[in-house]
């Protein structure tokens, strides 16, 4: 079987919540990431097979298969097809695993992952409250009720479980969302993003135009003490708050991936390997777990432990999750989310595997460093991982 490769890894900066990229359509901005893939990779863009794209949100702007819209809104040509993804937060990751096993296995030779999401434009789980709203029901059926009975499925509860689970205190929880802050920062004033970030036009709210090259959910002046004071999200013995939690985030991002028959019929230069693919289900109610166990298949699988890895992207949907993760795993915090997570950079939900990626992929090489792990947490109980070696 043909080697999968990342030939291009590209996303947009992340916008918050009625921030930057509020008069972005998707479509079209995820449509800009297609365009800077090709243009970074040089490929012919009617050489493009597919467009994988991972999207949670898949109603109003993101409906009727936002990958096929976001190819329609690029300069791709309209011989390129495009199918949606959702696998919840590992949507794009999801992606990802697609366009390598289709190459891999030589049914095509280029394939673009991509991953969109605007949480300004399509709220956060609006697909499941507006049907609810016109008594369409809900998308828990008899069957998992009665396999869950009286369960109310929460990542915020399972989040809070976690850290109770594996003794992590706020205290302990609030230093790590200040280090992501803080590690964010500093990524982004020494140029750390800057080969990843594909710029694009907004206007801000005087009303000027201006470049968007810079997540917007950076805190530069962050403090400690200042991370302390934000309130709990569950008052009532709660450990979390919006300081510990991903950033509510729109934005776009993606990866081009060929195998290695078009890796020498092109002559672009390859970024990355996909080394090992895995995904997994798990306890559906604790649900956001599952990453720890996933990552113990993965490094099994690929005759690896986690000391092997150089760098880890663990998706920062919560502050307990990856903390979970590192003391379970016995990994190295100094190897983890090393330019800051979703505490900082926001978590643009089914963008935010090829997000972690693109950013995974530019660390190595910035670092000089061979092995990647990435993993996210995923709505069901799911996670996925994937390692990569830097080229």
């Amino acid at each position: 079987m043909s080697e999968a490769y990342i030939v291009a890894a590209k996303r947009t900066a992340g916008g918050r919540r009625g921030g930057l990229l509020r008069d972005w359509h998707p479509a079209d901005l995820a449509g800009k990431v297609l365009d800077a893939l090709v243009d970074d990779s040089g490929v012919d863009p009617a050489l493009i097979e597919d467009v994988i794209m991972g999207c949670v949100g898949q109603g109003g702007q993101q409906s009727t298969n936002v990958a096929r819209n976001a190819v329609l809104s690029s300069k791709l040509p309209e011989s390129v097809p495009g199918t949606s993804v959702d696998r919840q937060c590992g949507s794009s990751q999801q992606a990802i695993h697609f366009a390598a096993a289709t190459v891999m296995s030589g049914q095509m030779d280029v394939v673009i992952a991509a991953g969109v999401e605007s949480m300004t434009r399509v709220p956060m789980g609006m697909t499941v409250a507006l049907p609810a709203k016109a008594g369409m029901g809900m998308p828990y059926g008899e069957g998992m009720a009665a396999r869950y009975p009286g369960i109310q499925f929460s990542q915020f509860t399972g989040a809070e479980m976690i850290a109770e689970k594996y003794g992590l205190t706020k205290d302990m929880l609030d230093e790590f969302g200040y280090e992501s802050q803080v590690r964010a920062g500093r990524a982004a004033k020494d140029g750390s993003f800057a080969n990843e970030i594909v710029a694009v036009d907004v206007t801000t709210h005087d009303g000027a135009l201006h470049r968007h090259t810079q997540d917007e959910g950076i805190r530069f002046d962050v403090s400690l003490d200042g991370v302390r004071g934000v309130k709990l999200i569950n008052p009532d013995g709660g450990r979390l708050t919006a300081a510990t939690s991903s950033q509510i985030c729109d934005g776009a991002s993606g990866v081009l991936i060929v195998n290695e028959r078009d890796l020498k019929a092109l002559g672009v230069k390859p970024l990355a390997r996909i080394h090992t693919m895995t995904v997994v289900g798990e306890d559906p109610v604790i649900m956001l777990e599952a990453p720890i166990g996933a990552t113990k298949k993965a490094l099994q699988r690929a005759g690896m432990n986690i000391g092997d890895i150089d760098l880890y992207e663990v998706n920062e949907a919560f502050a307990s999750i990856p903390m979970a993760w590192l003391q379970v795993l016995g990994a190295d915090h100094a190897r983890l989310n090393v330019n800051g997570g979703a505490i900082a950079l926001g978590h643009p939900l089914g963008a935010s595997g090829t997000k972690l990626m693109t950013t995974l992929v530019h660390a190595l090489h910035a670092r000089g460093k061979r092995w990647g792990l990435q993993t996210m947490c995923e709505g069901g109980g799911l996670a996925n991982v994937t390692i990569i070696e830097a080229l």
